[in-house]
Order: structure tokens, then sequence, then C-alpha cells
């Protein structure tokens, strides 16, 4: 893709509007340095330099777009607790659309906490708890959805298992969504079965893909377009799901972009450096969806997700892309 055309895709997606329903979270970082080694246990002691916190799971989803489109709405669930709270305060503070948050006393808002320590993760402290959304709170999310699905140009689920979404939710969203002929996406999580019949792209990395398929794990082979197993898990996932495409994140492969009736189409990996793998996939359905939405082919919106998955595994935390970098990842390319 060259400059002009990328601008062209970019200037469009300025002007789109984006919903993202999924599991809400508030990402936290602990920051220091390792000196010495605990006399009461043998685990390191992290002297804390400062602390830091960023909008995570769907909400980082949102946070990716909003570095390119003005308007960006988040659909899930919080705490009625201070880090529900915080997480607001946080999504207002990067521009989002908080008119879909839903405050709940069923469960406590999601918190990741990630001690890291010379540029390497010491551990990740997990605060939750999975609980089915009742039938008042379900009731209330439906009527969020039907609000706001009219106002926006795309919808993207993110799922990362935690309770929030369910075949029920979705199937009503699918069927609104395709009265009103709005584009749909999704991250999927491979232990929550739900079905996505007609929407344009679902997103699982490789783990996921093949666990979704029920295929037995395999080594990646290279080159990627002769890897038979990857080969058979993309047909069947299609075949599957029924969606229009199928994006498989492949780490240090890059991806592969299988569509009904065509061939499959692979990117090879873009970045250069490799600090911090979350969030990648969080970026890579943001841009191919933003992609979708502006104009851009299905392989053109590989290409987006591919270089923006390529920029955030360069840096550590919860990151995102900017159009600036985008642009300079395709000239780099092009040199």
């Amino acid at each position: 893709m060259d400059q002009q055309r990328l601008q062209q895709i970019l200037k469009t997606a300025s002007e789109r509007k984006i919903l993202v329903l999924g599991d809400l979270m508030l990402d936290e970082f602990v920051w220091g340095n390792v000196v010495r080694i605990s006399p009461e246990a043998p685990v390191p002691i992290v002297d804390v330099e400062r602390e830091s916190s960023y909008p995570g799971g769907a909400a980082n989803v949102a946070r990716n777009l909003r570095q390119f489109c003005t308007e960006v709405h988040v659909l899930g669930r919080i705490g009625c607790d201070r880090a529900g709270e915080k997480l607001t305060e946080l999504m207002d503070q990067e521009g989002l659309q908080t008119d879909g948050l839903l405050a709940t006393e069923e469960i406590p808002t999601i918190v990741k906490t990630r001690i890291i320590a010379q540029h390497q993760q010491i551990v990740r402290v997990d605060r939750e708890k999975s609980h089915l959304p009742s039938e008042e709170f379900f009731q209330a999310a439906v009527a969020k959805i039907q609000a706001i699905l009219p106002t926006v140009d795309a919808i993207l689920f993110e799922d990362y298992n935690k309770g929030f979404l369910n075949q029920s939710l979705v199937n009503i969203l699918l069927k609104e969504a395709k009265a009103l002929h709005k584009i749909v996406t999704s991250d999927p999580h491979p232990k929550n079965q739900l079905e996505w019949p007609g929407i344009a792209v679902i997103k699982p990395n490789r783990t996921e893909a093949f666990a979704a398929a029920g295929v037995p794990w395999t080594s990646p082979v290279s080159p990627v377009l002769e890897d038979k197993a990857l080969l058979e898990v993309g047909k069947k996932l299609l075949q599957r799901w029924g969606s229009e495409a199928l994006l498989i994140t492949l780490g240090e492969q890059g991806m592969m972009l299988f569509r009904q009736d065509q061939q499959p189409y692979h990117t090879p990996t873009r970045a250069k450096e490799i600090y911090d793998v979350s969030g990648a996939g969080d970026t890579a359905i943001a841009l191919y969806t933003l992609g979708i939405a502006s104009g851009a082919t299905p392989e053109e919106a590989a290409e987006l997700a591919n270089h923006g998955a390529g920029i955030v595994v360069g840096k550590l935390g919860t990151a995102t892309c900017s159009p600036e970098e985008l642009a300079n990842s395709f000239l780099n390319v092009m040199k």
C-alpha cells in the first residue's frame, strides 16, 4: 500500500464512529528495579519508582481506535468501586465516549496489576470475578446498544471471557446491526464458544484458532503458506463461523487472512523489536475494523493491522500506535 492510498484511508477513518463492546479492565503497572533477593523467600524485591494505570481489555481496543477517529463508544460493565471510577476517569481523559458503561454491584471492576523491573515483567496480579449478567443487567445492556448503534459505523466485540458477552446479547446486536447495515467484527475467546454468522471478520491468534477449530496444535511452519495445519484451521473456522473473513495473528510470522472462496493472504511481521506482546491483538482488531469501515479492502485492512501490531510490541505496557507511527512503518517497508 502506498502513502497516497494509506492517507486516503486514514482521512476517511478520522470521520468514522465505532462502538466497542466487551470485557473492560483497569491495567495497572508498578515500575521499579530489582537489586536484591528477599530473605523471606527466594523472590526478588522490587524497589518501586513509579506507578501508572491505563484502560485495558476492550477499553484498550477503544484507545487504539481513538488515535485515528474522533468518536469511539465503549459498552461494558464496571464495578461500583474505586477501580471503576478510575477506569471511567482514564477513558474520559482518552476522549472515549463512556455513555455505554454499566456500573453494577454484581462484580468488582477487573484489575490487572503488572510489576515490571529492568524492562521485564516480574509478576502479574489479577483481581476479578467472572459472573453472568443478571436479567436486569442484560436488559440495561440491550437498551444501551439500541441507543448507540444507529449512531456508529461499525461494532467491535472484544471477548476476554469474563462473563459480559453471551450468545443472547450477541444475537440481539447482530440482528440490530444487520437491519442497520453496520459492519461487525470480533476478537473472540476460545473458551466462550459464541457464534458469529455473517460478520466482517473474526480475529483469533494462532493458539486460539487451533483450539476453536478442534485441531491439535502444531509448531509453526515456514513458509507460512505451506503450513497445512494452519490452512486446515482457517478453512474450518470460516465454515463454522460463517464470517466474511478470518484474520489469524501469528506472532513473529505476521498474520494470515482467510476469506470465503479466496486464496489465503499472508502479511509478514513488521515488528523491529519486541518488548511486550500484550495488547498487540487489541491493536490488530482495532485497525482491521477501522480499515474496513473506512473503505479498505480486507487485504489492506490486514496490512494496517499488521503494521499497527508491529509498532505496539516495541513498547512496554498497554500501548497504542498513532497515525504518524503507522505512516512511518509503511514508509520503512517501501525503502
